[in-house]
């Protein structure tokens, strides 16, 4: 059997360096996707798995990535879109836009539609890391998706992972009938570095004494394997989000399909890219929030 290709972003560290680990020995052909050149490199070769090195606050790094994949791999069988974090004090990257949002949103949002064509014809499955942040402090405006209004660093996470599960159900809409499946999870709480650099209260969560109470990133990476390897359509529903491996409630916005859309527009002007060719869908009704 030829081994599926999965690529992870994010995957230097935490949950993605965990699930990669995890695929590789099940025998699929992981690529690596990482900010450090030399975590990704080491990574990549305790797995034997090609690397690719881009920094998601700049989008010229992104395109460049998509570019070498499509040149790499005729076929991709899932886009992990792990790579995030929290941040600290407001930040506007070299593109313009608030960092917290370009990290975890717009890169892997651009990332995705520069390889839609591949995921389609691939039959893949489209995977983002949310968070339960999602609840507590999301709530997207669309006239503010930059935080230039209003801005926490825990509102800018909250908003950018309710966007990843957003972008999940509509590129489900839109892209369903054309071949990719969508899902998004939370991981639970934990034990990594991804807010090493936050100034926010959650820091200290991760990095005092309360570490050794949270998830071990292999425990963490468990919905994202399972979703990597399980049949959407009949193991797991397409535009839905997951916590332990069952579909969980999240916030009352990510059930508007209406914002979904209007994300996708504005996220779409955002990149400076132009909408993927699909036929308009009617808005469906939102994905239940239980079985």
């Amino acid at each position: 059997m030829t081994a599926r290709t999965i690529i992870i972003t994010g995957a230097s560290d935490g949950i993605g360096a965990a699930a990669a680990r995890k695929l590789s020995r099940d025998g699929d052909r992981v690529v690596i996707v990482g900010r450090s050149a030399e975590k990704t490199s080491a990574i990549a070769a305790e797995l034997g798995a090609d690397f690719f090195v881009a920094d998601f606050a700049d989008l010229s790094q992104v395109r460049a990535l998509a570019t070498d994949l499509l040149a790499r791999y005729p076929r991709i069988d899932v886009l992990a879109n792990n790579a995030g974090g929290i941040m600290g004090a407001r930040e506007t990257t070299m593109d313009g836009h608030e960092k917290t949002f370009q990290v975890n949103h717009l890169a892997p949002f651009l990332l995705t539609m520069l390889l839609v064509d591949r995921l389609a014809d691939s039959k893949a499955s489209v995977i983002q890391t949310s968070s339960a942040a999602n609840s507590l402090f999301g709530r997207i405006d669309l006239d503010d998706l930059d935080a230039e209004q209003t801005y926490s660093a825990n509102k800018a996470y909250g908003d950018a992972k309710l966007a990843n599960i957003l972008f999940t159900q509509e590129l489900h809409r839109r892209f369903n009938d054309e071949g990719i499946s969508a899902a998004a999870f939370h991981p639970g709480v934990v034990a990594t570095s991804f807010s090493a650099t936050s100034t926010s209260p959650m820091r200290f969560i991760y990095q005092t004494a309360l570490k050794r109470f949270l998830l071990t990133p292999e425990q963490g990476a468990d919905t994202l394997v399972w979703l990597a390897t399980a049949t959407p359509g009949s193991d797991w529903r397409s535009g839905a989000y997951y916590e332990k491996r069952k579909i969980a409630g999240a916030n009352t916005q990510a059930y508007d399909p209406e914002l979904a859309a209007g994300l996708w527009e504005r996220s779409s002007a955002m990149v400076a890219e132009p909408l993927p060719v699909a036929e308009p869908v009617p808005v469906a009704e939102p994905v239940p929030v239980a079985e």
